[in-house]
């Protein structure tokens, strides 16, 4: 049966196939293409992620907005296209509608591409780091709209926890308050992104995909409504050293502050200034996080697949 948002969406052929017959699927963001890194690095690192979850047992779903239509995964020729492509949108929630009816190009946050793959039935999404309360929210109010997204769509996100960028503690505390379950894998600490420690204690663990999807499955049989985050951290070889990293933050977080840089733009600002203070070790280890995290995602969506 069509849904009112079918005619808005085009869903590669592969993809449809192994959601009709219940296949592991991994949903990709495409916001990490258009403002996470340059080119040709960005196309390099999307391309890597939907081989890496093709070769851990899942179909890759790249997810984003070309030309005014969702595309549920993306071809060779459009990821390159998305890679270049300039004054693309970055869509959130409250995007999506202005995006589509213009007939934009959008590249999706967390929260869009969690909203666009629940409309098809993807449970399992792999991204970078999920965003949250920036620091100093106490007076500007900016927090993600990640968090609410991840109250209550059900989508699995795992990342390497949220951005170093951000106040790991209130975005801890925040997830607490709107009952997202926020676990770690392998480990007890929470992920700090560039390293594998932010210095805070998860609220739950578990230590394999298997475990994962078992958890999954009992929070959606119990009609639970929303996401889980797992936090997958960064393997210690690729790791930024955490006073090279939490240096090159503050001091960005001082550029941005003095350019009155606020919203939408902070982020991609932030983590382009963290690249140039690191001498480019911080987008090494995005890449690597991401491909971690791609891996994780496929294994889990795979053992859900044999569960459901």
């Amino acid at each position: 049966m069509s849904k009112p948002w079918d005619k808005y969406m085009d869903v590669l052929p592969e993809i449809r196939q192994a959601l009709d017959q219940g296949k592991a699927v991994v949903a990709l963001e495409s916001t990490i293409i258009s403002h996470g890194m340059p080119y040709p690095d960005n196309l390099d690192c999307a391309a890597n992620c939907e081989r890496i979850v093709r070769d851990h047992g899942a179909v890759p779903a790249t997810i984003a907005i070309l030309k005014g239509r969702v595309k549920i995964g993306l071809n060779r020729g459009e990821l390159e296209y998305l890679a270049k492509a300039k004054n693309v949108v970055k869509c959130s929630r409250r995007d999506l509608a202005a995006v589509l009816s213009l007939g934009q190009d959008g590249a999706t946050t967390v929260a869009a591409t969690m909203i666009l793959a629940d409309r098809v039935g993807i449970r399992f999404f792999a991204t970078g780091g999920v965003g949250g309360v920036h620091r100093g929210a106490e007076c500007s109010m900016d927090i993600s709209a990640d968090l609410t997204e991840l109250q209550t769509t059900d989508v699995c996100v795992i990342s390497a926890g949220v951005k170093s960028i951000l106040d790991i503690g209130r975005t801890l505390e925040y997830m607490e308050t709107l009952g997202i379950p926020v676990v770690a894998f392998g480990q007890n600490r929470f992920p700090a992104f560039y390293t594998p420690d932010s210095g805070f204690d998860a609220p739950l663990r578990v230590d394999d995909a298997a475990a994962a999807a078992r958890m999954l499955k009992v929070k959606w049989d119990l009609a639970l409504h929303g996401g889980i985050i797992i936090g997958n951290p960064i393997p210690p070889e690729y790791a930024v050293p955490p006073e090279k990293i939490n240096g090159a933050i503050e001091e960005a977080l001082r550029r941005a502050d003095a350019k009155k840089i606020t919203g939408k733009e902070i982020t991609p600002f932030l983590l382009d200034a963290v690249k140039e203070l690191t001498g480019g070790e911080s987008l090494e280890a995005n890449k690597r996080l991401v491909y971690g995290n791609a891996a994780l995602a496929a294994d889990m969506a795979a053992a859900f697949a044999v569960l459901s």
